[in-house]
């Protein structure tokens, strides 16, 4: 038989008023034998409060929606573990929704976590060049957190990273090894992380002196498979010497299309990635990526929600994180061989 605070009252002879105070850790006015006496009672009936009768008192349901586009890439788990971290911390618990990167299973969910009455929603978009459902949601006061993705709209608060170095830091490096035909996959375009690491790629080309080739570019999807097709059609087509891929999953569909052409990771192309996922440190040979502070930005993300909900001030409504080039095993200087092929 479920245990209510009226048994607790009854047991303890007080008013449901103070056991309510108790409960809540509200002791003004209860005396320390009357408080102790009301949490003991607690704990051997194994009273456990209503979070729907609390929610319409307090009108809030101690609940956040953490939207997400692809649960299988790696990268979002981690992300998904930083905001789930500090919303515990916080006395949060957290629903997470899979989009599959399909903005009509997005809207569904935002409707889904606007009926649970959750208390804020972090929200990383589908790729789509309509946010038209976004933009409703933010307007309609939830308070909401943009996270790696970013819209435009003047009234957001976010977090996200500083893609433009990232993707000149990763052509940058490849024209240090000696690299001039340098493979691009990119995530979708209409996206503005990767409009802001395809102008870096290209802004690295041009201070190099290296014209642009729109035949070495090629849009993907973030997906092993869309990595793995790009890579194929540069590797037979354009016969570019190296590959860099948007993100981690892609350039591992690189290194698979390379084995399937029976080329060698160095020796034959070099690959970087973007992320700097876990498992890019037990490929064979270990990827070279630019590496994002994903936990970090999760844990950050749920920081700032937190803070909004209690409608404290927040300093700065944009936060960008820095990325960091990480050199492992992926890459060769291929500087001396277009010195040999020179002096032939």
């Amino acid at each position: 038989m479920t245990v209510t605070i009226k048994d607790i009252a009854k047991l303890a002879n007080v008013s449901t008023t103070t056991v309510s105070r108790v409960i809540n850790n509200k002791y003004e006015g209860v005396g320390e034998e009357t408080r102790k006496r009301i949490l003991d009672l607690v704990k051997e009936l194994g009273y456990q409060p209503n979070a729907l009768a609390r929610s319409l008192v307090t009108k809030r349901t101690s609940s956040i929606g953490l939207i997400i586009p692809d649960i299988i890439n790696p990268f979002f788990p981690d992300l998904a573990r930083g905001v789930e971290d500090i919303a515990s911390k916080e006395g949060y618990s957290v629903i997470l929704c899979n989009t599959d990167d399909d903005p009509d299973k997005e809207k569904k969910y935002i409707s889904l976590l606007n009926e649970k009455r959750v208390d804020g929603i972090i929200f990383t978009g589908a790729s789509t060049h309509s946010h038209e459902h976004i933009l409703e949601l933010i307007k309609s006061g939830v308070p909401v957190i943009l996270m790696d993705r970013r819209i435009d709209y003047e009234n957001t608060f976010g977090v996200f990273i500083e893609n433009f170095k990232g993707g000149y830091d990763a052509t940058n490096y490849l024209i240090s090894l000696g690299h001039k035909k340098i493979g691009c996959i990119t995530g979708p375009l209409n996206t503005k992380e990767s409009e802001e690491r395809f102008n870096g790629y290209k802004k690295a080309l041009k201070e190099a002196g290296i014209d642009f080739n729109e035949d070495l570019v090629i849009e993907s999807n973030y997906k092993i498979t869309g990595g793995a097709d790009a890579a194929t059609e540069l590797l037979e087509k354009q016969n570019v010497t190296a590959i860099f891929a948007f993100n981690d999953m892609m350039a591992y569909g690189v290194y698979k299309a390379a084995k399937l052409l029976g080329l060698k990771i160095p020796d034959d192309i070099s690959v970087i990635g973007f992320d700097d996922v876990q498992i890019s440190q037990i490929l064979e040979p270990e990827l070279t990526t630019v590496k994002q502070p994903i936990y970090d930005m999760g844990a950050e993300s749920a920081k700032m929600l937190i803070t909004r909900i209690k409608g404290k001030k927040i300093k700065k409504k944009i936060i960008k994180f820095k990325t960091e080039l990480i050199i492992r095993e992926s890459t060769k200087d291929v500087t001396k061989v277009y010195e040999e092929v020179k002096d032939e």
